[in-house]
């Protein structure tokens, strides 16, 4: 298969600018709940991009430039209506020793994939330190644990004695020269200067994307936040540690997640408000059909997810969800929300009963199983996609995209393929 196809050069004729705005009202539509002209397709890449671009996993989160250049191939093959990318910078990780992931480059070879290392890194005995004091427990005892670099910070005072003004920092300021502090400051220093770099190089993506006829995303997020229930247990408590707190000590869980949700939501507002953003992005993890019961969801997890979601939507922010694994059997919950005020991005769940039961709540994202773009036929994929456009596409409010949100692994030419279809058949 060529590089582009007939359909994909449907808008050939069409100026830069012309396909911006076209692309943008198509998206704005879906979000709204209204319908467009067509499906819109949207394409996050991941790894692929390594692919497409003709380079490593390590180049493509160290190098911003072959970063770029290659997403830019991708989009110009693939046509879509919106490219977005998780792009990630590792420096930062490998700077501060960091114990909880493992990136191409450092602790992987060059072209494998991005890791997470679970543990207990809150121990259940600090559950008092960190109600007492969350930033005081994160920044003396936490990062230290995780971060190798960081472990000086263990020798700092409690940082709320500093609250003594004059008497107190001169009681405690010499603890902020001890050479294993000093060396914890200067790596946090370092880290910062290599996550500037990279954010200031990042902004040249939203007018070199706009120059090939490619909108930013419609909704500029502000913040990555979790569910209060993962805050606690993705990155402090772990699976086991949270499943034994729900029975030794749900009341103390119940009120972590409390804390969890109001700082995270705090911190979303705050940081909207200051960069002029009008969304933020929630990824799920732990709540989903096969990992807690209903009465379980019920208790630790969706009252506190949905009071976090309703106070995003009154401070004016538009929740970006991503639904990971499968919530066929909590699709009602999801149905309580505020209609046309939040999208979705269903993984596993059935994207026919999630259209059925949410089509007029929240715009539908996602669709096309990344398992069917590694090794299905060409005809297998335009007759599923064909099927997600007259079912799932019926009426607007859906945007076309993978269901897991990247396409590591998949075939390049399948995805022609899909994209192709999307746009013969998802024409209202």
């Amino acid at each position: 298969m060529t590089e582009t196809s007939p359909v994909s050069c449907i808008d050939s004729e069409k100026t830069p600018q012309q396909l911006c705005q076209e692309r943008a009202k198509r998206l704005d539509d879906a979000i709204h709940l209204r319908q467009p002209d067509r499906i819109p397709i949207s394409l996050a890449f991941g790894n692929l991009l390594a692919e497409i671009g003709g380079i490593t996993r390590q180049e493509l989160y160290e190098s911003p430039d072959m970063a770029l250049a290659a997403l830019e191939k991708a989009v110009l093959r693939y046509q879509p209506d919106l490219a977005w990318e998780f792009f990630m910078n590792s420096a930062p990780s490998r700077v501060l020793g960091d114990r909880m992931t493992k990136w191409p480059g450092y602790g992987l070879g060059e072209n494998d994939s991005y890791q997470f290392h679970e543990d207990e890194y809150m121990k259940a005995e600090e559950y008092d330190a960190f109600l007492a004091d969350p930033a005081d427990w994160a920044i003396r005892v936490y990062l230290p644990r995780v971060f190798s670099k960081l472990e000086g910070l263990s020798n700092l005072p409690n940082l709320g004695l500093v609250a003594l003004g004059t008497i107190g920092m001169s009681m405690y300021v010499a603890d902020m020269v001890l050479p294993s502090v000093v060396t914890a400051f200067q790596a946090l220093a370092e880290a910062g200067q290599m996550q500037l770099a990279w954010l200031q190089k990042m902004k040249e993506l939203v007018p070199r994307l706009a120059a090939l006829g490619f909108p930013p995303i419609p909704l500029n997020s502000g913040a990555l936040m979790n569910a209060p229930f993962d805050f606690m247990a993705n990155t402090l408590r772990g699976m086991r540690g949270i499943f034994v707190d729900m029975r030794r000590c749900p009341e103390k869980l119940l009120e972590a997640e409390e804390k969890a949700g109001r700082m995270q939501t705090e911190n979303a507002i705050a940081r909207c408000k200051a960069m002029g953003a009008n969304s933020v992005e929630i990824l799920l993890h732990r709540g989903s059909d096969g990992f807690i019961s209903l009465p379980a969801f019920e208790r630790f997890y969706w009252p506190q997810l949905k009071k976090m979601v309703l106070d995003l939507i009154a401070a004016g922010i538009t929740p970006i969800i991503s639904w990971e694994g499968a919530w066929d059997q909590r699709l009602h919950y999801l149905a309580e929300l505020p209609k046309g005020k939040t999208v979705g991005l269903f993984q596993q769940s059935d994207i026919f009963k999630v259209k059925e039961v949410l089509g007029r709540t929240m715009c539908i994202h996602g669709g096309m199983p990344v398992s069917m773009l590694l090794n299905s036929t060409p005809e297998e994929i335009r007759e599923y996609t064909k099927k997600l456009c007259q079912v799932v596409g019926k009426g607007g409010g859906f945007i076309m995209s993978a269901d897991i949100g990247e396409m590591e692994g998949c075939d390049p030419d399948l995805i022609q393929v899909w994209c192709d279809a999307t746009k013969e058949f998802g024409v209202y």
